[in-house]
């Protein structure tokens, strides 16, 4: 005769009968850093940041004085690279739904859409400071190949910092005009054409000038990873931050939560 054995963890419990047992916050950026790389589309653009932050290094550490090829510099580079087209794929995390047409799925399997869309923020910054200790490496790497004869391998905690914050910035300017135009192919064009005509713009008329330091993504965000930012860089910092990824993401939220799914 055989006796069943009983096991309470196995068992609901009757409290539990009923109860909506939704996703976690941490499952769902893990589903969304997945939806990332699953396409084609999303593959093939990290592979392109990938090989664009190699190229950037090795010419970098190739070419120019020895008096450049310390790792800072190099870091400095494939930051920047870094940048030209990691906003990208914040475009397409949050366009993707609409454009291929599974916010109805995603939103029936998590109808509270605040939780997915802090799920896809919090994975874009995830992949944000993924893709600096890429460039970290990717840097540290070239740097050996050819080091300048001193300080070659110095590097200041502070400008790591400033780096991985811009990444972090550029990132969110991405995602809130995605989310904000909810199009991939306008937001794309956006993102790269609305800082080069808002700089035209400043620098041509020249009552606009002052404002520029303040709101000009290529003033006051290339000091982020070339030196150390004063108290008043980091105010002009803050300001063209609020301009350029608070305002979007502000916009991108609300139609995020309200709009109407197509």
């Amino acid at each position: 005769m055989s006796t069943t054995t009983y096991d309470a963890r196995l068992t609901p419990r009757a409290a539990d009968h009923g109860r909506d047992h939704r996703p976690g916050l941490a499952l769902l950026t893990r589903v969304e850093l997945r939806k990332m790389h699953d396409t084609r589309a999303g593959f093939w653009l990290l592979l392109s940041v990938l090989l664009l932050m190699l190229a950037t290094a090795l010419v970098s550490i190739l070419t120019g004085a020895d008096d450049l090829h310390h790792l800072s510099d190099v870091l400095d580079n494939c930051t920047q690279a870094l940048n030209v087209l990691l906003p990208v794929v914040g475009i397409l995390l949050v366009t993707s739904e609409w454009s291929q047409r599974t916010a109805l799925l995603t939103f029936t399997m998590v109808p509270q859409r605040g939780r997915v869309l802090v799920a896809k923020i919090l994975a874009s910054l995830v992949l944000a400071l993924a893709a600096m200790v890429v460039a970290l490496v990717v840097s540290t790497l070239a740097t050996a190949m050819n080091p300048a004869a001193t300080d070659a391998w110095h590097l200041d905690l502070g400008l790591l910092g400033q780096s991985v914050l811009y990444t972090c910035i550029s990132m969110l300017f991405g995602f809130g005009l995605g989310a904000a135009i909810l199009l991939s192919a306008p937001a794309i064009v956006a993102l790269f054409v609305l800082p080069l005509a808002w700089t035209a713009i400043t620098h041509l008329i020249p009552g606009l000038d002052p404002l520029s330091k303040w709101t000009d993504q290529t003033e006051t965000f290339s000091g982020m990873t070339d030196h150390t930012l004063s108290g008043h860089q980091w105010a002009q910092v803050l300001t063209t931050t609020l301009v350029w990824a608070g305002v979007p993401l502000a916009i991108g939220a609300y139609r995020f939560l309200r709009d109407e799914i197509r």
